[in-house]
């Protein structure tokens, strides 16, 4: 009986430090439920690799989504943004505070844009710094009764590079092009700190407002499609996807279900 409760009583401290905001908490956190499956496994058992196989054995869920899911996905090759209007606060609460934190350094409002495509529904709503010459979108996907948000902060210079800081709360799906250089900050909130983060990046390259690309407003929704075009070519090139029966729809790929995995498994092991 001292046994059970010792496992419960991680198990109960793990996950109210997950619940904390401080990342070291939650990090903390997250190793402890890896704790107490060692040891829910290892005091019945007294089998010390059995314990690690049940540890171990979290990283491992992934591949149920990925096997049941991710493998008979279809999506379009080419995704078309069409004006959309914004969801409602049931949907999206977060989307004017978001908004108000934007608007409120400097960034002027250019559009709501979106695409749906067989359940999944993705929205945009674009903005642009003009004396910053650097525009951010606030993406929001909702898919099977999931949903998540994040804000993307672009920079574009002149020689051909594309850095983009995000606070996309998973890896990215596909593998960037070599001009796009994004770093995630899956704990910044904060509009403030992840744009604080993003002209950190510029200071360390150099980089100055000349040295970026001033971009026309009205066009940057057309950039964002573009973009993802060329993501998908070269995913296409990689390997990492294939066309499906339609040819105007793309599969991933058994490699790119093990890309998919390596992503998560990254993600578990931040601990974030």
């Amino acid at each position: 009986m001292t046994e059970f409760f010792v496992v419960l009583g991680v198990l109960v401290l793990s996950f109210a430090l997950r619940t904390l905001r401080a990342p070291v908490f939650r990090k903390v956190g997250a190793a402890g439920i890896l704790v107490a499956s060692f040891l829910a496994v290892y005091f019945p058992t007294g089998s010390v690799s059995a314990g690690i196989a049940m540890a171990l054995g979290w990283f491992l869920l992934p591949w149920i989504d990925l096997l049941t899911r991710i493998r008979h996905l279809r999506l379009p090759v080419e995704k078309v943004l069409e004006n959309r209007p914004p969801p409602g606060t049931g949907r999206f609460p977060g989307l004017g505070a978001y908004t108000d934190e934007i608007e409120a350094k400097g960034y002027e409002y250019v559009a709501d844009k979106g695409w749906d495509w067989d359940g999944i529904r993705q929205f945009f709503r674009v903005f642009y710094h003009e004396e910053a010459r650097t525009h951010v979108a606030i993406c929001f996907t909702e898919q099977e009764g999931i949903a998540w948000a994040c804000v993307n902060i672009t920079s574009r210079s002149k020689t051909g590079e594309v850095l983009r800081t995000s606070n996309l709360p998973f890896g990215n799906p596909m593998r960037s092009t070599p001009e796009m250089e994004l770093r995630r900050f899956p704990n910044l909130d904060e509009f403030g700190d992840l744009l604080a983060a993003h002209r950190q990046r510029l200071d360390a390259r150099g980089l100055t407002t000349d040295d970026l690309v001033e971009e026309v407003p009205e066009e940057v929704p057309s950039l964002i499609e573009e973009e993802t075009k060329r993501q998908v070519r070269h995913n296409l090139e990689a390997g990492l996807i294939a066309r499906a029966e339609d040819e105007e729809l793309f599969r991933y790929s058994w490699r790119g279900l093990f890309f998919l995995y390596m992503q998560s498994v990254k993600d578990m092991v931040r601990l974030v």
